[in-house]
């Protein structure tokens, strides 16, 4: 075999190691949903409570979804979307600050910020229940098992994704557009809206994007900062599991599914994954 042959070989071979290897990916990753969405159309007639693939298709499980999940999952939605822009009020600043800053000790203050990464949610969560009720005792007023008292927790929790991703963005940002802005005549605020702020966009976006996914899939600190018949969606499921199986917890969470996909694709189309993932502040 000449050596042109051995290398359009060795072409052929790296290309199908990676297709193999991403479609073994893919299907890992993907199985499991496809699972549960094609057990949320059995009729639920058979041998087990979840039946893959559907002996009989049906599709009164999703009539059968409770109200009390549906509020559940509006709650889930306005806690993440509020946590997730609040997360980047507070920790896009804080990656200036630790970027750009003249700081004394900006390495033991990033550690203290990425801390919260570091302690189990479990322990985060009972942290805030007795914090809650400390401050209970102080005031007379509980936060636990509040809107707000859920947001703070998750709050918490998720700024340390969006400081990451604007530090990460803004370390590789190059100081020379800001310079020229500043050479023309634009003032820092404006050098900051209108150069700054659209060059590290794409970071803020995945620390957002990470933030809400984090606090809408949030169990153990919910389950602490929650009350009854006021509970986020991944722990009406967990009690809805725990308590006795119905097929209708499917049907919803294939409408969940089929939410993040929208989601994902709302991103994709407004800012792109591409640019997420990438994200090079403007280089």
């Amino acid at each position: 075999m000449t050596p042109a042959a051995r290398r359009a070989a060795g072409r052929v071979l790296d290309r199908l190691f990676t297709v193999g290897w991403c479609g073994f990916v893919y299907v890992f990753l993907l199985l499991p949903l496809v699972v549960i969405v094609g057990a949320s159309f059995d009729s639920g007639k058979g041998y087990a409570a979840m039946v893959f693939p559907p002996e009989e298709w049906t599709l009164k499980w999703y009539f059968e979804i409770s109200s009390q999940q549906y509020k559940s999952l509006a709650l889930s939605v306005g806690i993440a979307a509020l946590t997730a822009v609040l997360s980047v009020l507070l920790g896009v600043p804080t990656a200036l600050g630790l970027v750009r800053g003249n700081l004394i000790g900006k390495g033991v203050l990033s550690t203290f910020f990425r801390m919260p990464l570091q302690i189990p949610s479990i322990v985060v969560g009972l942290s805030f229940l007795n914090l809650y009720y400390a401050i209970g005792r102080a005031v007379g007023a509980n936060p636990a098992g509040t809107f707000s008292g859920l947001v703070i927790g998750h709050l918490f929790h998720v700024t340390p994704y969006v400081i990451g991703t604007a530090v990460a963005v803004l370390q590789r940002f190059d100081l020379r557009f800001d310079e020229a802005a500043r050479t023309l005549g634009a003032t820092p605020w404006r050098t900051f809206r209108r150069v700054t702020l659209p060059l590290i966009a794409p970071g803020i976006y995945a620390g957002a994007l990470y933030s809400f996914m984090v606090s809408f899939g949030d169990v153990p600190i919910s389950m602490f900062l929650t009350r009854p018949g006021y509970t986020t969606y991944p722990v009406e499921l967990y009690f809805s599991l725990e308590s006795a199986f119905h097929n209708s917890v499917l049907a919803s969470s294939t409408l969940v599914i089929v939410f993040s996909l929208l989601v994902m694709l709302l991103v994709q189309r407004l800012v792109g994954l591409d640019a997420l993932l990438q994200s090079r502040g403007g280089r």
